[in-house]
């Protein structure tokens, strides 16, 4: 394929991957926005109160990027692997694969939907948690770095689920059992510097956690862990899960029948 075909395939690919999620808003856009609103007015102002600082701000405006990383990186991932696996479902992905279309523009295109996703639903939320607290950006770079980096990865982890899924039910499998149990104990909505010796190294090896907290730093300035390590650890996974997921394309496996 010329590059010019090349664009038109991705262009294709990340207009339908939009269409796709803004066509169904109220499923897509307008129920994350709901449940940030029940967070932020439970954890935020009736459990906040209660709570008072943590960190040296106030909790509502602590749990609130914590808040805003969770929604990103969900959706993110369920863009991806519900899309991937629909067109898997009902065979149209084949089409793509028999096309002359590279491997890495199919895979950039389904992400690139993903990111818009997630990025889409971030905004959302920190329109509402500003309905609730006076938010602002300390560190602009590291705000948008670490969101974008995790909705590439969480995109990434999306298309690879449901390469592998082999029902609908197979994509909700880690979300619900994996994704999920490490997003909420992934320091949302607590510092770990409260936990336990014990619980705090444990808790240093789960990827969301430095996630969670170098956006954080981004827009509080407040951080439990090192930012560096937070740059490196998303450098690394997003391209392991690439490498994974162009392996998984030039296979073939699970994909042609």
């Amino acid at each position: 394929m010329s590059p010019h075909e090349q664009w038109v395939a991705f262009v294709t690919i990340v207009r339908k991957e939009i269409k796709r999620f803004t066509r169904i808003w109220i499923q897509t856009l307008l129920p994350p926005a709901i449940t940030m609103v029940l967070y932020f007015i439970i954890f935020g102002k009736m459990v906040g109160s209660r709570i008072g600082e943590m960190g040296g701000v106030s909790y509502i405006d602590f749990v609130a990027p914590g808040l805003i990383m969770m929604a990103v990186l969900t959706n993110a991932y369920a863009n991806v692997s519900s899309s991937f696996f629909s067109a898997k479902f009902q065979r149209s992905v084949e089409e793509i694969l028999v096309s002359p279309t590279p491997n890495v523009i199919i895979l950039l295109g389904y992400v690139i939907g993903g990111v818009a996703r997630g990025l889409a639903v971030g905004v959302i939320v920190t329109l509402v948690a500003m309905a609730f607290t006076d938010l602002k950006i300390t560190h602009g770079f590291v705000t948008f770095f670490i969101l974008l980096m995790t909705a590439i990865l969480f995109s990434l982890a999306g298309f690879i689920n449901a390469v592998y899924a082999n029902s609908f039910d197979d994509i909700s499998i880690i979300p619900t059992f994996v994704l999920t149990p490490l997003t909420y104990l992934g320091g949302v909505f607590y510092s770990i510097s409260l936990l336990p010796p014990v619980w705090q190294t444990l808790s240093a090896f789960n990827p969301i956690l430095h996630m969670v907290d170098a956006f954080r730093y981004g827009m509080l300035g407040i951080a439990d862990t090192g930012l560096v390590f937070a740059f490196v650890e998303l450098g690394v996974l997003v391209v392991v899960l690439t490498l994974v997921a162009l392996y998984l394309l030039k296979s073939g496996k699970r994909l042609r029948a």
